[in-house]
């Protein structure tokens, strides 16, 4: 049985109680908000490990508190995992790009819900019992990997978490070129599920944020990205 503690964020109090029937009894101990003015009370008021969130509520809507709980210092890397009927491109690569780690279209089962639950708190497990003082270091960039904080020349670096966990991949996987469809999957987690042209647009906002540095990151003409201490190649394409 788990222990983890889930807060479900719907503004539709039969499925949030069906929600908090089936995931109880899985094991869960929940916690419900009909709003997102309610989810971030509770965030502030209890601890959970995942946050089960619909984007259609009233006044602040999912995307705007996922937005919230990833720029706060206490919550930036609870695992997210978005509930609605909207299942456009438009609304899952938004959904992405605020930084959440999966998206479930309704009506779904509440077994498989189940399992993609566990299979982040799983992951997630594995990331925060890694090594805590790991530490990437390149040209001026330096990226602590268990506080979670990124710095340029000794300046702090405000990135999103995806921001952050592409950097951290590239520098990791230094002079290898990582394909889209890579970095989809070992940064998003994804399979093919968003346009890859959110990795561009992506890359395109790290290296704003790196300034002279974001020549560091090359483009690999009709493949992807890579890092690279020199920048010799440019990054055209």
């Amino acid at each position: 049985m788990s222990e983890a503690s889930l807060l479900i964020v719907e503004d539709d109090r039969n499925l949030a109680g069906l929600l908090k029937y089936n995931l109880e009894k899985a094991g869960y101990c929940c916690r419900h908000a009909a709003s997102g003015e309610e989810a971030m009370e509770e965030l502030r008021s209890g601890t959970f490990s995942l946050v089960l969130l619909d984007i259609m509520l009233p006044g602040m809507d999912g995307f705007e508190v996922c937005r919230k709980i990833r720029q706060d210092a206490l919550w930036g890397d609870l695992p997210i995992v978005m509930l609605t009927a909207k299942g456009e491109e438009i609304d899952r690569v938004l959904g992405f790009e605020l930084g959440i780690d999966d998206y479930v279209v309704k009506p779904f089962s509440p077994r498989e819900l189940n399992l993609r639950i566990r299979a982040i708190l799983k992951r997630d497990r594995r990331h925060r019992h890694q090594e805590p003082r790991e530490v990437l270091r390149s040209a001026g960039i330096e990226i602590d990997i268990g506080r979670h904080t990124a710095a340029l020349d000794g300046q702090p670096l405000t990135l999103t978490l995806m921001e952050f966990k592409l950097l951290s991949l590239l520098m990791r996987r230094k002079g290898q070129a990582q394909s889209r469809e890579v970095l989809l999957s070992d940064v998003w987690d994804v399979d093919k599920e968003i346009n890859t042209r959110t990795i561009d647009t992506h890359v395109t906002r790290l290296r704003e944020k790196l300034g002279d540095a974001g020549r560091l990151i090359l483009t690999v003409r009709g493949l992807g990205y890579k890092f690279d201490e020199t920048g010799d190649d440019g990054h055209a394409g």
